[in-house]
């Protein structure tokens, strides 16, 4: 069904109406062989709280971003190559339920859906994508997850450093994210940065336990990082934008 919708009108009328939505703040998205398998609004765990997003399904990517209009607005587009992405899923947690990993290298993060029919429906059409996207390709799924970029743990499970276990976090010892593992840790425990090239073409910062694994030689005297990197972390999809008419919407399918 994906194949025959390629070249269709339909197709591109849907691509076109995605990037409308984002605007000029997304990337152009009609891209010769791509198509709109689906989409939906999905729970994010972001590092503060979860917030919902909306989600698209491509036959290569996956795109998501915020929704400031439901089914008008987005902004803050993410788009994940999908021969890199691979899923895991997640046990409920009191109203998270229905939650799934979806894992890159580039970024990894938890998302719920509203229901466990839904749950399965994004899971198996991802799976589908990826499993058709690798074959035409020609080439097989890495399954290492050395490469990974961690799933961030959010800022309310850490009260304190999760590397001292000493430093209580307050609003002036601020929270930080290693960005090889995905703790949450005071500024002290992650004064050092290390490239990881998935992730940044700059040195990310990282907890002094990935840096000694990282360097193999924890003793090794590094400089810190510079006074104007010890603020809190930010994730790139976080905001305080009030979203406007934002529904449990269900996975639609277009195949």
């Amino acid at each position: 069904m994906v194949d025959r919708l390629v070249n269709s009108e339909s197709n591109a009328r849907r691509i076109a109406c995605v990037e409308q939505c984002f605007g000029s703040s997304g990337q152009p998205l009609a891209v010769a062989g791509r198509v709109l398998v689906g989409e939906g609004v999905l729970t994010k765990m972001c590092r503060k709280k979860p917030k919902p997003r909306q989600f698209f399904l491509f036959n290569d990517v996956l795109v998501y971003g915020n929704i400031v209009i439901n089914k008008k607005k987005y902004n803050k587009q993410h788009i994940m190559a999908l021969e890199d992405v691979k899923i895991e899923s997640v046990e409920d947690q009191g109203n998270l339920r229905n939650g799934w990993k979806l894992i890159s290298p580039k970024k990894s993060f938890v998302v719920y859906a509203a229901t466990g029919v839904e749950k399965q429906q994004w899971i198996s059409h991802i799976k589908k994508c990826v499993s058709d996207l690798l074959n035409k390709r020609g080439i097989p799924q890495d399954l290492s997850t050395e490469n990974d970029s961690p799933v961030w743990v959010p800022d309310s499970s850490a009260s304190k450093c999760m590397h001292c276990k000493r430093s209580q976090f307050s609003m002036l010892n601020r929270r930080h994210h290693c960005r090889k593992c995905g703790l949450v840790v005071c500024n002290d425990c992650s004064n050092k940065r290390w490239l990881l090239p998935q992730q940044s073409s700059k040195p990310l910062r990282v907890c002094l336990t990935c840096y000694g694994k990282l360097s193999k030689n924890p003793s090794e005297p590094v400089n810190d990082m510079p006074e104007d990197s010890s603020g809190e972390d930010t994730d790139e999809d976080e905001d305080d934008v009030d979203y406007v008419g934002v529904t449990d919407d269900q996975f639609h399918s277009y195949n």
